[in-house]
């Protein structure tokens, strides 16, 4: 799936469940490098942020919505998250289960642009004692 602003998801496609090396193999096949593996609480919102780089996303498990100005786009356990560089959005889990997901650049890392109040931010979740 390609939304207009760029995004593409991929979704799981072996017949087996993910789990955090098969995810994180098919995250490096795509060229990507891993630089933080991180679980949100249930009801997490992370404020509206944009990546100064390409972005990856590779659910292990639970189920999270990113909020794109294009709709929403909702992700489960293996599925392949791409956020070209400058695309805002905001994340939210609407649900009462945890979210797993390795977040990765080309590079290797990590670099935003707060665009909201950056509440939920990474540093807020730390804060608050999640990984």
């Amino acid at each position: 799936m390609k939304l207009p602003n760029g995004v593409t998801v991929q979704k799981w496609p072996h017949q087996v469940p993910p789990d955090e090396v098969s995810v994180a193999r098919e995250m490096a096949g795509l060229g990507f490098e891993s630089y933080d593996l991180q679980t949100v609480p249930a009801w997490f919102l992370r404020s509206r942020h944009a990546h100064d780089e390409e972005e990856i996303r590779g659910a292990v498990d639970g189920v999270i919505t990113f909020h794109f100005d294009e709709g929403p786009v909702t992700l489960e356990a293996g599925d392949i998250l791409v956020i070209p560089a400058g695309v805002a959005h905001e994340v939210r889990v609407h649900n009462a289960r945890t979210f797993t997901a390795y977040k990765g650049s080309r590079s290797g890392k990590r670099s935003v642009t707060e665009l909201g109040d950056g509440k939920g931010s990474v540093e807020d979740l730390a804060r608050r004692g999640g990984s």
